[in-house]
């Protein structure tokens, strides 16, 4: 039994679904849609795929992969391009929102924005009474609305005592 020296319809239909719906549907998907037995057709795509049964139908599946990665191939120019297109559209639509995002995406692209995370840990512990009173103050400026009947120099006193509270305790 020789290999066939052609790929069938079905065969090549087959390879088509399998790229371009790649991501979307499995083999066994595309092998129906293909023409394949539902009941075999997770044998049957799993063969088509095998280079010793099916050495025509694996190529062009490569053959086709390759054709699409260049078709659709993300180089730095072409992405530029495409968010200045989609900029573009969105500002001739009116939607001011979507052509901002373009735009920034355009930036980002470019590298002309950097964003920093910045994380900070520690524990209170580690910082000096000053470090802390500081932080105090700061918590209870910002809650202040937020705070209202209670006494700022009465919380302030408080925050104060307590530290020596817990030394107190600790040196025991």
């Amino acid at each position: 039994m020789g290999l066939p020296k052609k790929l069938t319809e079905q065969q090549i239909k087959f390879a088509n679904l399998l790229i371009s719906e790649q991501g979307r549907k499995n083999a066994t998907q595309c092998a129906i849609e293909a023409g394949y037995a539902k009941e075999s057709a997770r044998q049957a795509a799993s063969k088509l795929q095998n280079p010793k049964l099916y050495p025509l139908v694996v190529q062009y599946i490569g053959e086709l992969r390759e054709e699409w990665q260049k078709q659709y191939e993300v180089t730095f120019g072409n992405h530029i391009a495409e968010l200045g297109k989609l900029r573009d559209e969105a500002r001739d639509k009116k939607a001011w929102s979507a052509a901002v995002n373009a735009e920034v995406a355009r930036g980002k692209a470019a590298g002309l924005y950097i964003e920093q995370k910045i994380i900070r840990t520690g524990k209170l512990e580690d910082l000096s009474t000053e470090e802390l009173e500081l932080r105090m103050k700061q918590i209870i400026d910002d809650y202040s609305p937020i705070l209202e009947g209670v006494d700022i120099e009465e919380l302030t006193d408080k925050v104060r005592q307590e530290p020596k509270q817990v030394e107190d305790q600790t040196s025991d």
